[in-house]
């Protein structure tokens, strides 16, 4: 079966958003455009490991230009979005591998999303034209303004979880855990 590629070269909306309750969420990266809306999965990490980079990458680039990029210090203000995930959402696969990169000529962040591969098979490079991907693609195009604002909202989602465990840093649920750092033991009030 041939691989599913979903390109979106200028989004008119691309956001990291959840579907359940903290301890329980599911992660999604949802783009639309004027002609299709697709929602890949992925893990939490991965959602915040994009954003970070993402920002990195922003910074990096403001100080390699010395400014000259079109890219903002900060999100714009009006490409701020609160709104949850468009319905209808359908996964349409479980990231693996994600790649992020700057097309100079454009000056647009390049995210690109494959699907992981089966348990236990080896990683395989992601290949250099998307329609030659043995896995399904999901590839989006970000001005520099809406890559921020992207960042900004993926590290609020993530951080909207559950608190850390001061001592293991593990999520805490709503009753408490069992912290490895004190070998299970929890003492009582």
């Amino acid at each position: 079966m041939a691989a599913q590629v979903f390109r979106f070269e200028s989004p008119d909306r691309f956001v990291a958003g959840t579907v359940g309750q903290p301890g329980e969420r599911t992660f999604f990266l949802q783009a639309r455009d004027e002609r299709q809306l697709a929602s890949v999965v992925l893990e939490k990490e991965q959602v915040s490991v994009l954003a970070e980079r993402v920002d990195a990458m922003l910074d990096e680039i403001l100080r390699r230009t010395s400014g000259q990029a079109s890219v903002p210090a900060v999100p714009p203000a009006d490409d701020e979005d609160l709104e949850p995930l468009e319905q209808p959402i359908v996964e349409e696969f479980r990231v693996g591998t994600i790649t992020l990169a700057w097309e100079g000529e454009t000056e647009k962040v390049v995210i690109t999303a494959y699907a992981a591969g089966e348990p236990g098979a080896e990683e395989e490079e992601p290949p250099e034209n998307l329609d030659e991907s043995t896995r399904d693609v999901f590839q989006v195009k970000l001005t520099g303004g809406a890559a921020r604002a992207f960042a900004k909202r993926a590290q609020a989602l993530v951080a909207a979880g559950r608190p850390p465990c001061p001592l293991c840093g593990h999520s805490l649920d709503p009753d408490g855990h069992i912290c490895p750092r004190q070998n299970g033991y929890r003492r009582r009030d």
